[in-house]
């Protein structure tokens, strides 16, 4: 499942960061919207509040005024259907409690469970119980670190210990993002993305690196880097999962969606008379598109309450409904209209069937599709949410089948090779096996020295 985590650390106790992590979960809304959590720290305890439903459900002024502390964990994630019982922040319970909270997956759960007798589903949960084990005479940072040997898989992580400790981890591969800035030499803050550092008045300092090891008390944060690093980023990060807004290994994603917007202008051009995007990701590519065509680009939609991602909505009935309440055309804008609609991906296919059947009831003349990625043909195996192959529509038919199937009079994908070129990234250092179904090879991870 995807999510977005959220750290705090601040160097004086009179500090309380409840509300600064609750800010900074509502600015990563976008990576997860079915649960919100928060772990708090404060004089020797943990403190925690979590649930279903969107930020602003969870925690209300009532609500977030019952937890305090001057360090804490917080976290948004989007669970599947058949999601466990545990939401994040995952409490864990031994010599002293901790709180874990983690974008990515553990490949190897199943020789862990056997290895450590763990009989859990939670993947959080089984890497306390292995912590729990590392921890007992060592040093909390380097308890970690022989945890993290044990894992097979891709994660960025914050752990919140109640002696008092934040630890913060990314995989070797640097799959998820993970970043670190602060609020002067008061806080210091980490982020799944630099968007929720901004929006809290937060500094964004770095990216942590792919196997980097952070650890942040009142008195120090110490770094340490043990893993050989393998970057394999994920490219879909930079296509739709990001927002518009953050930087992502250093570069602007409003660029690479600019970039993105013109190649696809160049590889699939069409006449017509208005260029669209679908909100909120594809705005910029339409902009972009729109910039290399000459076509004009005009604002079609218009959304009604939240603003939700209809493609990792958990039901059917929720993603139908999500785009009728997110996509309203405005009839003014497009009737009697050659209109190009230009989405970042296309994964069932019902957002876009929704989309070319409203367009057409409000008069447009063609609707042309293009899409600013490639076909997705498989699944996630390292978190992303992304369904099951059987749903996947790019993966049963061609471009021109499912112009038929959403009604349009004609689509078209991305390539995979301008994709990459417009991420900035060597091909080598992406993971892309949503669009290929060839994924690199995570292993546990190997020592630096």
């Amino acid at each position: 499942m995807t999510s977005g985590i959220f750290a705090m650390y601040a160097f004086d106790k009179l500090w309380n960061v409840s509300r600064f992590i609750y800010y900074g979960l509502l600015g990563l809304q976008h990576r997860g919207q079915e649960t919100a959590g928060i772990c708090l720290y404060r004089d020797g305890k943990l403190s925690w509040l979590k649930g279903r439903g969107f930020v602003d459900v969870v925690f209300n002024e009532r609500t977030i005024g019952k937890i305090s502390g001057y360090a804490g964990i917080g976290c948004v994630s989007s669970l599947e259907e058949d999601s466990s019982k545990y939401i994040p922040p995952v409490i864990k319970v031994f010599d002293g409690k901790a709180g874990i909270v983690m974008d990515g997956a553990i490949l190897n759960m199943s020789e862990i469970r056997k290895k450590y007798r763990v009989k859990t589903t939670s993947q959080e949960l089984a890497l306390l119980n292995i912590f729990a084990r590392k921890l007992k005479g060592n040093d909390p940072m380097y308890a970690l670190v022989e945890t993290l040997e044990e894992i097979q898989g891709v994660y960025s992580l914050a752990m919140l210990l109640e002696s008092g400790e934040l630890l913060v981890a990314r995989d070797p591969y640097g799959l998820r993002p993970l970043c670190i800035g602060g609020l002067g030499f008061d806080l210091g803050t980490v982020s799944s993305e630099t968007c929720a550092l901004e929006v809290t008045g937060n500094s964004y300092s770095r990216m942590i690196s792919p196997g980097e090891v952070t650890q942040i008390n009142l008195y120090s944060i110490d770094v340490e880097r043990p893993f050989k690093r393998s970057p394999k980023h994920c490219i879909f990060e930079f296509v739709y999962l990001a927002r518009l807004d953050s930087v992502i290994e250093n570069i602007p994603v409003y660029k690479i969606r600019l970039r993105i917007g013109r190649y696809l202008a160049n590889e699939n051009p069409v006449d017509a008379d208005i260029v669209l995007g679908v909100p909120q990701t594809a705005l910029s590519y339409a902009v972009g598109y729109s910039m290399e065509t000459g076509i004009p680009y005009g604002i079609g939609f218009v959304s009604t309450g939240r603003v939700t991602r209809s493609a990792i909505r958990p039901t059917e009935i929720e993603r139908i409904i999500g785009v009728q309440l997110k996509l309203n055309p405005i009839r003014e804008a497009i009737t009697g209209k050659r209109v190009v609609v230009i989405d970042d991906s296309v994964v069932r296919g019902t957002t876009l069937k929704n989309i070319v059947y409203m367009l057409r009831r409000k008069g447009a003349k063609e609707v042309h599709v293009r899409i600013g990625s490639p076909h997705i043909i498989a699944q996630c195996p390292f978190g992303a949410t992304i369904p099951t192959e059987d749903q996947l529509i790019a993966r049963w038919n061609t471009e021109e089948e499912i112009a038929k199937i959403i009604g349009a009079d004609s689509f078209a994908y991305l390539s995979l090779e301008s994709t990459i070129k417009a991420v900035g990234i060597p091909k080598e250092k992406l993971c892309y096996g949503c669009f290929t179904e060839k994924y690199p090879r995570i292993e546990k991870p190997m020592s630096a020295s």
